[in-house]
């Protein structure tokens, strides 16, 4: 621990917020400056005067944590891996597959972050992986090969301590990674957001285990991101004719189309999500034999390794998104996807356990890979080069999109588009309240036409 007695006390100062005042102590060790933040001026005061007696007994402060030396051994030390590792075992059990994954994606980049520049640390890839395998509980419970162990060991030897965050260069260093792909190229916002949330989220747990006194997020000035919800492109959604010519292409593309054409429809009439589609069974379906029907969902099947999951099975039945355990959603059937529904129920028949969709290898879930393919050979079967090449129809699930649009442009109202699309009223307006391909004309028609008094 690196100390010096160069140590500089500045005065409170006082924050003036709209409902409440916050009170910083400021201090200097050295040239680096440090600073926390309390909610009443005679807590900081009482802080400020820890520092001032510390400072008169001649009493070194920590260059790191800008602490004396007699409250830096009061404070409770960890190495941020061991912390990271702790922080995912008390995650684990509440948290679905999908999110174990990210969390452990989002704490591989932060850990790479916190860890000494000067050790000596394995490859980049072995790097990550070896830390993907150490923020999985289930695994890090295994007997690792001996590269993942030695690559683990040497993390663990190199990583900064919890403590450290509280630096504002270390904490900066941290954001800035978190800013960047691996590459070095600027990140999405939105994973950026996943990754901040993830650390935010690890900050509070850290001061729960009185490893941090408060939040230094809160106490850095950076440059600010927004992160806003990523509105739909309105050129991917296709328009019925479209998305019909789409259907019937799917069903000539070799021995895989025929039986995702109804997997293709239901997204497009029913507005499913890939993951609920593939967890559809026919015990979920209320058909008559023309006509509309329902779709009653009650689960979905994410495409996620069996690492994650608590079976050890890949792609593991769980909850609808947003939703508990056993709560469901109806969604309407349209009379053109009762039709399909039937014909493929009485073609291709159900798995063991009912679901419509499977692979045709091992009867698990249709992998994205799979009707991936198939989709992209449907659109090469429809389109021009030229529409080929462009946003239109590019992925499945601008299937979803073209639904939920087609329902607002019908004139559902909004709050009940969001039930059956399974979102907040206002995700729906700000993602999905687009026009579809010639919407735009029909808009301005109506405009024209109210300006014309009729």
């Amino acid at each position: 621990m690196e100390t010096s007695h160069n140590v500089r006390i500045f005065k409170i100062e006082t924050f003036r917020g709209k409902k409440k005042n916050t009170y910083r102590v400021r201090w200097r060790v050295k040239k680096q400056r440090f600073g926390q933040q309390f909610t009443t001026d005679a807590l900081a005061d009482s802080f400020r005067s820890q520092l001032i007696t510390a400072a008169r007994n001649g009493e070194a402060f920590d260059t790191a944590t800008g602490l004396p030396t007699s409250m830096t051994r009061e404070k409770e030390r960890m190495p941020w891996f061991d912390f990271a590792c702790a922080y995912m075992d008390m995650k684990w059990p509440d948290s679905s597959p999908k999110y174990r994954k990210s969390l452990a994606e989002s704490l591989t980049r932060i850990t790479i972050a916190m860890l000494d520049e000067h050790s000596p640390l394995p490859e980049g890839k072995t790097l990550r992986k070896a830390l993907m395998t150490a923020f999985n509980p289930k695994q890090r419970a295994t007997d690792l090969h001996t590269d993942a162990k030695t690559a683990i060991q040497t993390v663990s030897r190199a990583s900064r301590d919890v403590s450290e965050l509280a630096n504002p260069d270390v904490l900066r260093s941290v954001l800035h990674s978190l800013d960047h792909n691996i590459d070095g190229s600027r990140s999405a916002a939105n994973t950026v957001r996943i990754k901040r949330v993830a650390l935010g989220n690890a900050i509070d747990y850290a001061i729960e285990k009185k490893l941090l006194e408060s939040n230094p997020l809160s106490e850095i000035k950076t440059r600010k991101r927004s992160y806003t919800l990523k509105e739909i492109d309105p050129e991917c959604a296709v328009n019925p004719m479209q998305a019909r010519m789409l259907l019937d292409a799917v069903g000539t593309v070799g021995k895989q189309g025929p039986p995702l054409v109804a997997f293709f429809a239901v997204m497009y009439y029913s507005g499913l999500r890939p993951e609920e589609a593939a967890s559809l069974k026919k015990q979920n379906l209320s058909l008559p034999d023309k006509g509309w029907g329902e779709l009653n969902l009650d689960g979905a099947r994410p495409e996620i390794g069996g690492e994650w999951t608590d079976s050890g099975e890949s792609s593991d039945e769980g909850p609808l998104k947003h939703r508990e355990d056993g709560v469901g959603r109806p969604v309407p059937c349209p009379p053109a996807l009762t039709e399909l529904l039937h014909n493929h129920l009485t073609r291709f028949g159900t798995a063991s356990d009912g679901r419509l969709f499977r692979g045709a290898r091992d009867g698990g879930r249709v992998g994205s890979s799979v009707y991936g393919r198939v989709w992209a050979t449907a659109r090469e079967r429809v389109f021009t080069a030229d529409v080929l090449a462009g946003p239109l129809g590019r992925r499945p699930y601008d299937l979803r999109h073209a639904c939920v649009s087609t329902w607002l442009n019908g004139g559902v109202e909004p709050t009940r588009v969001a039930k059956w699309a399974g979102h907040s009223l206002s995700v729906l307006l700000k993602v999905y309240a687009k026009c579809l391909d010639g919407g735009e004309a029909t808009a301005r028609d109506r405009v024209e036409r109210a300006l014309r008094g009729w």
